[in-house]
């Protein structure tokens, strides 16, 4: 079946269909092969692209350039002292000015609530680089990472996420496993168990009733056995500092270690 991705936002896995997802996973492979023969298709000649960023990033921010400027795409970077938004001017207005000068928008901030009021009124595409719920670009990254090292199709793929199951990288995860049909294990305490986003855990349990996934949830360390991969994250995530005492004692029978990976 044909796939047309043309024009559309990407703010959540959730939101693609499990083709879509692989359309995008081959394109990545194929254009990481040319990258390699130093072929550059330019395939975003002549377009613009904003990364809007209340949240800093290292990773994310080089990764939208690098990739923006290989395809030949202009970009422009505004953080929170070099925009309006959200201050003079109401993200909605901020929206509709981006969208008229800009060709994409790349968003990395809080609010999932902020991603999605962008593309509701940008006009042009909307891609989430990060929120507290949600990251799905760096699910694709590691899907094709996955693919690369493994060498084994996705739906025979057992990933195993050891820490806070309250993190927006599990939540995300969640999403990706079960729209490629894949086992996906959330461990961690049962007090961080107890609030899971049970919206975003049903909507992911629907999806693999559907794919065939697995996705499960527990405190039983004896969950990555059989792992294939094992995907560790932060314990506090940016502006909860005051946490790290308090959780890195709660987290820390779920520490990667080598006796883990053994």
């Amino acid at each position: 079946m044909a796939v047309n991705m043309k024009g559309k936002s990407f703010l959540t896995l959730r939101d693609l269909s499990s083709q879509e997802i692989r359309y995008l996973l081959d394109l990545a492979h194929d254009l990481k092969a040319k990258k390699r023969m130093g072929v550059y298709e330019h395939n975003l000649a002549n377009k613009n692209i904003v990364l809007l960023f209340e949240k800093t990033s290292t990773r994310t921010r080089c990764a939208f350039e690098v990739a923006a400027r290989e395809e030949g795409a202009g970009v422009t970077f505004l953080d929170p002292g070099s925009s309006q938004m959200g201050k003079k001017e109401s993200l909605e207005d901020t929206a509709k000015v981006l969208g008229r000068f800009f060709d994409g928008i790349e968003y990395r901030g809080y609010e999932q609530e902020v991603v999605e009021l962008l593309a509701r009124h940008a006009g042009v595409p909307v891609y989430n680089g990060l929120t507290d719920l949600d990251h799905p670009t760096q699910i694709l990254a590691d899907m094709l990472t996955i693919e690369e090292h493994l060498h084994k199709p996705l739906k025979e793929v057992k990933v195993v996420f050891p820490g806070d199951v309250r993190n927006n990288m599990c939540y995300a995860w969640m999403y990706g496993c079960a729209k490629m049909g894949m086992h996906f294990v959330g461990c961690g305490p049962k007090e961080l168990i107890n609030g899971i986003d049970q919206k975003i855990y049903r909507e992911a349990l629907d999806i693999a009733a559907q794919t065939g996934a697995k996705i499960e949830i527990t405190d039983d360390l004896a969950c990555v056995k059989g792992a294939d991969v094992i995907y560790g994250d932060i314990w506090a995530s940016m502006g909860e500092e005051d946490l790290i005492p308090e959780r890195a004692k709660m987290l820390a029978p779920f520490k990667v270690t080598m006796a883990m990976m053994k």
